[in-house]
């Protein structure tokens, strides 16, 4: 992430944690960059006027003033359950993955009473088989995605054939557990899936990508009856 968007994201992980300090090393890690540098964005934050402040000492860190904290969430312990195991899905090769660990880590912060006794105690019910993801094609692929950018892909197909394609994101399909980049390839010149697990480097080009219609290249492929999962139905942009 760019350093705008992770200062967003370093008060968003002090208040979601507050009124508990964090360390510069948890923030580090979490973020994915240097100590130094987690160090300097904070001493920015301060400088600017957000209400962050060190706490030192045996259990210190950084923290942010409780009143920049979020109200507690009235989820009912059956809707508290269903983002427990839709959090627990989001795998390490998924999309969003690490964006998905913080929002879990807020809504865990936001929950109170009996909805929050019963997430965690679901949670402790919960286990997963450890799967491959590379975070760098990960990343490039959230990156194409947000900037519609084109990507430069070296991938393996399901006969273990090896290619290089320059494609042009239109979206991502998730069926039966695997993840998808729908995409417009440049090389055969027409819709294609790119399965995430197979894609070995991703590359962002400079160059802005063509505004591709999902729907449209879907259309025709085994993919066809493809629709937006119900779920995310209130974040669909209004008609």
């Amino acid at each position: 992430m760019n350093r705008t968007a992770r200062l967003y994201w370093l008060v968003e992980e002090l208040r979601a944690a507050a009124p508990r300090p964090l360390t510069v090393a948890a923030l580090a890690a979490r973020c994915e960059v240097s100590t130094r540098t987690v160090q300097r964005d904070l001493q920015t934050l301060m400088e600017t006027g957000v209400p962050v402040r060190t706490v030192t000492g045996r259990g210190g860190g950084w923290s942010i003033d409780p009143g920049m904290t979020l109200p507690p969430a009235r989820f009912t312990a059956d809707e508290a359950a269903a983002l427990t195991v839709a959090l627990a899905g989001v795998g390490a090769g998924a999309p969003y993955a690490g964006a998905a660990r913080m929002a879990a880590q807020k809504i865990a912060a936001s929950i109170t009473g009996p909805a929050s006794t019963a997430a965690r105690e679901l949670a402790a019910r919960i286990v997963t088989l450890p799967s491959p993801g590379d975070r760098g094609v990960r990343s490039a692929v959230e990156s194409a995605l947000s900037a519609n950018t084109a990507l430069r892909l070296s991938y393996l197909d399901a006969g273990g054939r090896a290619s290089v394609r320059v494609v042009e994101p239109a979206g991502l399909l998730t069926a039966e557990g695997r993840w998808y980049l729908i995409a417009w390839c440049r090389t055969r010149r027409a819709g294609r899936g790119f399965r995430l697990d197979r894609i070995a480097t991703a590359q962002p080009l400079a160059e802005q990508a063509e505004p591709r219609d999902l729907a449209a290249l879907l259309r025709g492929s085994a993919a066809t009856s493809a629709v937006r999962p119900a779920t995310l139905d209130a974040l669909a942009p209004a008609p």
